[in-house]
């Protein structure tokens, strides 16, 4: 399966490692985030280990020189645990106690809130079909692609926006990338809970009209997608968007059915073969 993100590669960029750093953990994975919160936590007590050690005899209890007795200590202090076996001692002790403590506070509210907005915030769950295909329906050419609500929660009022990404020369002899708005025999839906079948039919007025397997291949075609809804569980706003290359075009095929009337009325909608196509004899 071809990944839907974007595939774009940005040189000569300014950037800066701390340049939106809330932007950067909002997209990174949950294991890149709790990879992150774990070496971070663990290099802030052995900096404060480290600093302890260093400033001599300032923590009472403690054997003299311990590295693994000023982590220790570094540990109860950054999370307010405090046993009692551990104290501060003199003032450079209670000025790294004050430090590390202030650090904590800080921390635990950053990863905290972070934690919170990626849990909270709502995914669409849409599925898109890996493939596209192209074949006629009604005695049309249509490009047909299919979606569905993989989590089974409400999405109310969805609305779908496709556009196709073609080379073009101008008159004057430059190359260039545009983007060209694919006409949809329904771009909206009211309800989306089982399959979408997404049909763009290939006539004159069509950017796709006239073009075979090897002009999308020579033009690098490229559909873009994009879906919007309101998710009824979360009640906000969700998106979703897919990319079909050239290479996912299946040109004289039809999908698989995936919905089938159960005997006790229900509906029964098959993921499992939702990406499946057949050969329609027909191009």
């Amino acid at each position: 399966m071809r990944s839907s993100g974007p595939e774009i590669v940005r040189v000569g960029a300014r950037l800066h490692p701390l340049r939106d750093l809330y932007a950067r953990l909002m997209r990174a994975r949950w294991s890149t985030l709790f990879v992150l919160v774990i070496t971070l936590y663990i290099a802030v007590h052995a900096l404060f280990a480290g600093v302890l050690v260093g400033v001599g005899d300032c923590v009472e209890g403690a054997r003299p020189g311990s590295f693994w007795d000023a982590f220790h200590f570094s540990v109860q202090t950054l999370s307010t645990i405090g046993y009692g076996a551990l104290s501060p001692k003199g003032a450079c002790g209670d000025a790294v106690v004050a430090s590390e403590a202030l650090v904590g506070m800080l921390g635990f509210a950053l990863v905290t809130g972070i934690v919170f907005v990626k849990f909270a915030r709502p995914r669409a769950g849409i599925l898109f079909s890996d493939v596209a295909v192209v074949s006629r329906r009604n005695g049309e050419p249509c490009l047909m692609f299919r979606l569905a609500n993989e989590r089974g929660s409400d999405i109310v009022e969805a609305s779908l926006h496709a556009t196709v990404l073609l080379d073009e020369e101008t008159a004057e002899g430059e190359r260039m990338r545009r983007l060209h708005d694919l006409t949809l025999v329904r771009d909206t839906t009211p309800l989306l809970l089982l399959s979408w079948l997404v049909i763009h039919p290939i006539d004159e007025s069509s950017p796709l009209h006239g073009l075979d397997p090897e002009t999308c291949a020579k033009e690098d075609l490229r559909i873009i997608v994009s879906v919007t809804g309101m998710d009824g569980t979360f009640m906000q706003q969700v998106y979703a968007y897919h990319q079909y290359h050239h290479a996912d075009l299946r040109f004289g095929h039809r999908f698989e059915d995936v919905v089938e009337r159960l005997p006790d009325g229900r509906t029964r909608l098959d993921l499992a073969r939702f990406h499946d196509t057949k050969p329609s004899g027909q191009s």
